[in-house]
């Protein structure tokens, strides 16, 4: 899975709008990745930073989350002065993640290749770092600790990049909603009475089966209701 990049102020603060089931990234939780903007506040200087992560943890609304990483994955990150206390921050970043299949809860390894980019001010009051919309209506970063943690904006571009669902295979049959198990398997008691591919997908299975996609609403076919 709306989330404000890691927290949004102002006099009427508007979350962006997203994909529907991605989650509210609100701050950091780790001290990696970090970037040091101690020199490039003094001198101007551009900053650099690179690594790889087997992981990233974030907040979710106030429960800690964590994205998973099938193998260490790369990031680069610089950010050059504007002029004063605006920047800008560029980089690549590119996780393999591990997400679920939407039918079967099957690991599925989404490799991704993410273009960083965002403007940055620093405003020393700012206890966190929140994105905050420009009259231009780019968004900003805004931060007021120079050891500045990107656990946080990287998870969020993460998620941005990810598809909503996946699966480990187009042609996968999933779980039996009765008992769980792992239909690509083979069939179970519940779906023993009619094959797979005459299953209605929609409504449930025909009429006598007793397999997890049977139509909820079959009882009530039956119902008695009062005379009005």
């Amino acid at each position: 899975m709306p989330f404000p990049r890691i927290a949004h102020q102002g006099a009427t603060p508007t979350p962006p709008q997203l994909p529907a089931g991605q989650p509210s990234i609100m701050a950091p939780m780790n001290d990696q990745p970090r970037i040091h903007l101690g020199a490039l506040l003094r001198t101007a200087d551009d900053a650099h930073a690179e690594g790889e992560l087997d992981h990233l943890q974030y907040l979710q609304g106030k429960q800690p989350q964590t994205l998973r990483f099938a193998e260490p994955a790369a990031f680069e990150v610089d950010i050059n002065s504007l002029g004063g206390d605006e920047m800008y921050l560029q980089g690549q970043f590119s996780p393999t993640l591990v997400m679920e299949c939407a039918r079967c809860l099957r690991e599925v390894q989404v490799p991704l290749d993410i273009d960083l980019g965002t403007l940055m001010r620093y405003e020393p009051s700012a206890e966190e770092p929140y994105i905050e919309e420009a009259e231009t209506g780019e968004e900003v970063l805004v931060f007021g600790n120079p050891d500045l943690d990107l656990s946080a904006y990287l998870a969020e571009s993460t998620l941005l990049a990810a598809p909503l669902s996946v699966l480990h295979d187009p042609a996968c049959k999933g779980l039996c909603q009765v008992c769980g198990h792992d239909l690509n398997e083979g069939p179970c008691e519940h779906s023993a009475q009619v094959p797979i591919e005459e299953q209605v997908v929609e409504l449930g299975s025909p009429e006598g089966s007793s397999h997890a996609k049977q139509n909820p609403f079959a009882r009530l076919k039956d119902l008695e209701l009062p005379d009005e």
